[in-house]
């Protein structure tokens, strides 16, 4: 359907786009249970080149000790925690959108067979590369 109103037109516009960044930002960080224990669950990029898989995992403040990364047959999982500063216990929150605690993803993987080649955490994303084999 066409809009004759210009305005009109425009004002819709810039309702979708804003329905469609509260859209991404709830999905961005999602949060879900398992063994009855709260975790969130990291945004994943996953691209491939040639013979290697790499996937880029948003982990903003987590440090390269809190995080495990385990090949499956079913995929990649991805886990580990982001503990909450000292600071933030005792203070006054007035927005908290990054999240705390726990953390786990599960990333079902295209056909084939990986080995983990590659692994990193840098800029508040973990590189993670896999090598296809045979």
């Amino acid at each position: 359907m066409r809009v004759r109103d210009p305005g009109s037109w425009m004002w819709a516009q810039a309702l979708d786009l804003l329905h469609d960044a509260e859209r991404l930002q709830r999905q961005f960080f999602r949060i879900g249970t398992r063994e009855g224990a709260p975790y969130w669950e990291p945004p994943v990029d996953m691209y491939a080149c040639d013979d290697s898989l790499t996937l880029l995992v948003a982990l903003p403040g987590v440090a390269a000790q809190q995080v495990e990364v385990a090949l499956a047959t079913a995929g990649l999982i991805v886990r580990g925690e982001r503990p909450l500063p000292e600071a933030l216990r005792r203070a006054t929150l007035h927005r908290l959108e990054i999240p705390y605690g726990r953390f786990e993803r599960r990333i079902a993987l295209p056909q084939g067979e990986y080995r983990l080649a590659e692994q990193q955490l840098e800029s508040g994303c973990l590189k993670l590369v896999l090598q296809r084999l045979a």
